[in-house]
Parts: structure tokens; C-alpha cells; sequence
């Protein structure tokens, strides 16, 4: 993956990008200033280069039955390195997993889990996640609602 050094077109290309996923080539051209060709090979440069990832739907979890969100601090036995993988590696065959951090301090890893109901959250995490290798212990907190919910990164605008 060879790294583009950024200029402030390609940093504008990124950030309307970023808001808008299915922008017109044409469009991000004329607001990024340059003609239709040239954005193109920029847009991927940065796809080569690793700066944009994918393509995707922000979807409406609510309207597809997704009714809680919960956050689960786990703690591991073991923190060795096969240790951490191995649970990593796990929680990306779990698929109501949606995020997964590792974490420095009291708590190993800090799960978003999305499921229809508590019920449904108490079935995964009872017959999957606490039954899982290497768990030790799991603490659930329950998303009461999201105020904000930005994908991506804070990158600024330069015009």
C-alpha cells in the first residue's frame, strides 16, 4: 500500500466522500475544482493507497428490527497475545457484533452489539459471548439513545 502525501484537493475528495458515498464523479469534480478524469484517478489513488476503505449504506438499524444497541466491557483470563486473537478472531464470526475495540486499562475490549430485543441480547450474550475461551468477565450497558453518530474521521475543509 503506497501512502499518497495528501494536498487540500485530495483532502476535499476525502471529505465529500465521506459525507456523501454516492456523489456523482461529476459532482465531487466541480466542487473539488478540477474536471471529471483527473478526480477519478485521484479518488483511486486514495482507494489504492488505503485512505478509503469501502463503500457503504448507513441503514436505519430501528426499521430493520434492531431495536437495542448495547456496549459490553469484557475482560479476558489471559491477555497473551494468541489470547487476544484468538477472541478477536471470534467476535468477527459474531455478526450482531458491529464494533470492537481493544481497550488499555480495567477492560480488555469494548463491544457494540445490536440485537431485535434484551431478550435477543441475553440469549448472545449467555449462550455466545461469556461462554466464549478465555472470558472472564462481561459488564452490559444499555444504549438509551445516540445523540450523535458520525462514521469516518474529523477531516477539515480546505477551500
Amino acid at each position: 500500500m503506497q501512502k499518497v502525501k495528501l494536498d487540500s484537493i485530495d483532502r476535499l475528495i476525502l471529505h465529500d466522500l465521506q459525507a456523501d458515498g454516492r456523489i456523482t464523479n461529476v459532482k465531487l469534480a466541480r466542487r473539488a475544482g478540477i474536471s471529471a478524469p483527473p478526480c477519478l484517478r485521484r479518488v483511486r489513488a486514495l482507494e489504492k493507497a488505503g485512505y478509503i476503505r469501502g463503500y457503504h449504506a448507513d441503514l436505519e438499524a430501528k426499521a430493520l428490527g434492531f431495536n437495542v444497541t448495547v456496549f459490553a466491557q469484557v475482560g479476558l483470563n489471559s491477555q497473551a497475545e494468541p489470547d487476544l486473537e484468538a477472541f478477536e478472531e471470534r467476535v468477527r464470526q459474531w455478526p450482531e457484533v458491529r464494533e470492537c475495540h481493544m481497550l488499555a486499562g480495567e477492560t480488555d475490549f469494548l463491544l457494540k452489539v445490536v440485537a431485535e430485543d434484551w431478550d435477543a441480547y441475553q440469549r448472545f450474550l449467555t449462550t455466545q459471548l461469556t461462554a466464549a475461551p478465555n472470558v472472564g468477565h462481561v459488564k452490559s450497558a444499555l444504549s438509551i439513545r445516540a445523540s450523535k453518530c458520525l462514521a469516518g474521521v474529523p477531516i477539515k475543509e480546505i477551500r
